[in-house]
């Protein structure tokens, strides 16, 4: 196939179509970019539904279309441009564990990227998203999760019931210090995490077999941090983290 050249060509429209939270869900499919995410997508066996690369490069394997410079950037997100860039499938599976990670209200994309990277750092087994959270497939998300989209099980969670074994809300001022549970109820465990400044709801808080903390100098931490420092608490200790 010859390489695109014109910005208004009808695939590199439907393209930018998939910035669009809207249209991202019609399609079912996310738009990455950059030589880093599509290379963790290969790793992870991922196969792109389309792809695309800067004329000339062999980026993106067998089955990119080439595109010629101008007509790539003005597709990309990046304020560099990009060379290379895929349309995945969004999958989606149920809250699972024996670690689990529920994100309630959290907004920002940035926090729900960074909180799939570090679930995949700690072996996490899923992150379940309740309401209010930003959409995981987002730019911003996908970029934050440095690859992690395509290894950690995304699920939805619309209630506390939904979720695998003892579930831990991190509550800033709780009585307890946050530890793993040295015998998880089902062998599992899910860690609640709220936006920084309204937390968990009443409601969630009291679905919850216990609160934690987690035990900082400051009043509180963002939703990644937070859920980034409970995971790595919850696995330090070999012997204590329910097994896969």
């Amino acid at each position: 196939m010859s390489q695109i050249a014109s910005q208004q060509n009808p695939r590199l429209r439907s393209l930018r179509r998939l910035r669009g939270k809207r249209e991202r869900a019609r399609r079912g499919a996310f738009l990455a970019e950059g030589e880093d995410l599509i290379a963790a997508a290969g790793r992870a066996g991922r196969q792109a539904l389309e792809g695309y690369r800067l004329t000339g490069t062999t980026l993106g394997g067998p089955g990119f279309v080439e595109v010629a410079p101008a007509a790539l950037a003005s597709v990309s997100t990046l304020g560099s441009g990009t060379r290379v860039m895929a349309v995945y499938e969004q999958l989606w599976s149920e809250p699972a564990g024996p670690l689990c990670v529920y994100l309630h209200g959290v907004g920002d994309p940035g926090n729900v990227g960074t909180v799939l990277r570090s679930a995949e750092a700690f072996g996490a087994s899923s992150v379940a998203l309740g309401p209010g959270c930003a959409d995981p497939h987002s730019p911003k998300a996908v970029r934050a999760s440095m690859g992690a989209i395509f290894t950690v099980p995304l699920a939805r969670a619309e209630a506390v019931a939904e979720l695998p074994g003892e579930r831990i809300a991190l509550v800033a001022g709780a009585p307890e210090a946050l530890s793993a549970p040295s015998e998880p109820r089902d062998g599992a465990i899910t860690l609640l995490v709220g936006a920084e400044r309204e937390g968990l709801a009443p409601e969630v808080l009291a679905a919850c077999e216990r609160t934690a903390r987690i035990p900082i100098a400051t009043e509180s931490l963002n939703a990644a941090m937070a859920a980034t420092v409970a995971l790595y608490e919850v696995t330090r200790r070999p012997s204590r983290v329910p097994a896969s």
